[in-house]
């Protein structure tokens, strides 16, 4: 019975050591991004995640999704700002997202996306024009 406490020790100390700040971290997202929607709406960008502890992380975009939704749109100088990070890595991958959205000319967004404990906030002005309502997924990926 002693050999096999050895052995858990063992391979317990070969295993990786998972890194785990004391708090969440305070990142956030700055970004640009154009699409366009007619039923299926698409939109893609890029942007940089930087957190609390000086951590820089370049992101691409992508937005996908559908529902009654029609237009054309772009956002320059996106912000946005995530809860529940621990690590950096965390915000990359598939956010569900729900909008409505309406503009014309000059516009500005607002939208809360969420991926199980990690919540991201985004806000942004820009121009085109849409309306419409739309289900779809929001991703972040390394770039």
């Amino acid at each position: 019975m002693p050999w096999v406490l050895g052995l858990v020790l063992l391979v317990g100390s070969l295993s990786p050591t998972i890194a785990r700040a004391d708090g969440p971290l305070d990142c956030k997202l700055r970004f640009n991004m154009q699409g366009w929607s007619v039923f299926y709406k698409t939109a893609e960008g890029e942007g940089t995640v930087t957190c609390s502890n000086g951590e820089r992380l370049p992101v691409r975009i992508t937005s996908r999704g559908g529902g009654i939704t029609f237009g054309k749109s772009s956002i320059d100088n996106g912000r946005g700002e995530f809860s529940g990070i621990y690590n950096i890595r965390e915000v990359l991958g598939g956010y569900a997202a729900a909008e409505a959205h309406a503009g014309a000319g000059k516009s500005s967004k607002a939208q809360v996306v969420t991926k199980g404990s990690v919540s991201l906030a985004l806000t942004g002005t820009g121009s085109g024009w849409d309306i419409g309502v739309s289900i779809g997924n929001f991703v972040l990926s390394e770039r």
